[in-house]
């Protein structure tokens, strides 16, 4: 396991108070009598990475603003152990209605200097709709909070392509967080996962979502919109002002290492993959024995990697760097993906600007067709 280059860390929270209604995430409601129990665990399991330096720490789930406030003194303490570099960005997701001006001061205090806020829409109605827990009166009230203890760097998730939404409502929504003066916005369109009671309606034909017309729609307009308000699109779903862009999710699509602590979390470390298990019981047992949550793990072999480095690479708007591709892998990419490139760079859904292979506007609206043409033969 190298520890000689800086690495991310993400960390997971699985608590929620009530699970949202088109969530997949291994994430619950009605476990908070196991939150204490499950944070002296994590505390536990990050010890195993105090010789890491990390650049980037993100604190996902879930919920972490719903854990307690006992429960986030626990986890400042175990920060205390981390190597955490000075220039490092440190997040923590939220959702409305689970601040307070305590908790996140001790989340300020732990070194937390960015906040990703789940709004996913503006609209009391909507947000009703897809079983959320705040209205939008609270997600004021929360984004108020995190200004007041000085975090300024706030990102907000929004969702469209959700039932009933319309082509009003989903401007209304973009042009508030922007009014706001948010530093990033991250834009998700409705994926209808199995096992979701979202799935379970539209399986009833009672999912009432906009025509796949409309959500492309709604798209193009915010690339346009956030484009001319001066967020950079760097990614497909995310937006920045200039400088702001989510540095620890760059890890993932520039396919670095990371390492994940909790349930349901994974890690990636000198061409290994390791997974958590996703079930909180069963993670604050395998801690107390191993001192990990890990139950499996595997070595990606060349092939594997250079998949993910594709697919990931070509989320980013700027694509992958041909250079970089070649200093990684000792190889030209042309050699390996020349047919597929070559394929559609003649229907203009990929461009090779000289420095990068990346997608068109054209491309990114077909990203899932284009990017299964880069799984490569196994042997």
């Amino acid at each position: 396991m190298s520890i000689k280059e800086q690495k991310a860390l993400y960390v997971h929270i699985p608590f929620c108070k009530k699970k949202c209604d088109y969530c997949d995430f291994p994430s619950y409601s009605g476990k908070e009598g196991l939150m204490l129990e499950y944070t002296k665990a994590l505390c536990n399991e990050l010890k195993k990475y105090k010789d890491f330096v990390f650049k980037t720490i993100f604190i996902g789930g879930g919920t972490p603003t719903y854990l307690s406030y006992e429960c986030i003194l626990l986890l400042k303490e175990a920060f205390k152990e981390l190597k955490i570099a000075e220039n490092a960005e440190f997040t923590v997701e939220g959702n409305p209605g689970t601040f307070t001006i305590e908790k996140l001061k001790e989340f300020k205090n732990m070194g937390v200097n960015r906040i990703s806020i789940g709004l996913q829409a503006f609209q009391n109605e909507l947000l009703k709709d897809i079983g959320r827990i705040h209205s939008e009166e609270e997600f004021l009230e929360s984004f108020k909070m995190a200004k007041e203890v000085g975090l300024n760097n706030i990102n907000v998730d929004l969702m469209f392509g959700l039932p009933g939404q319309s082509m009003d409502q989903w401007k209304e929504s973009l042009e508030k967080a922007v009014e706001l003066g948010v530093t990033h916005i991250s834009c998700y369109s409705l994926i209808v996962e199995e096992g979701t009671p979202f799935h379970r309606r539209a399986q009833k034909g009672l999912l009432d979502t906009p025509s796949e017309e409309i959500e492309r729609e709604m798209y193009e307009y915010t690339k346009k919109f956030l484009e001319k308000v001066g967020y950079n699109q760097y990614e497909i779903s995310n937006f920045a002002k200039e400088g702001m862009e989510c540095r620890h999710n760059l890890v993932y699509w520039n396919l670095e290492d990371y390492i994940g602590c909790g349930s349901g979390a994974h890690s990636f470390i000198d061409g290994e993959r390791i997974e958590n298990t996703s079930n909180p019981e069963e993670y604050i047992e395998l801690v107390k024995i191993n001192g990990t949550g890990k139950v499996d793990s595997f070595e990606n072999s060349e092939e594997d990697t250079i998949e993910e480095f594709m697919f990931m690479g070509l989320r980013k708007v700027e694509g992958i760097n041909k250079v970089n591709f070649e200093n990684r892998f000792k190889k030209d990419i042309y050699s390996i993906y020349g047919d597929v490139i070559k394929k559609h760079l003649k229907n203009k859904l990929i461009e090779d600007d000289g420095e990068n292979i990346k997608l068109t506007p054209q491309g990114i609206q077909l990203s899932n067709m284009v990017m299964s043409d880069f799984m490569l033969e196994k042997a």
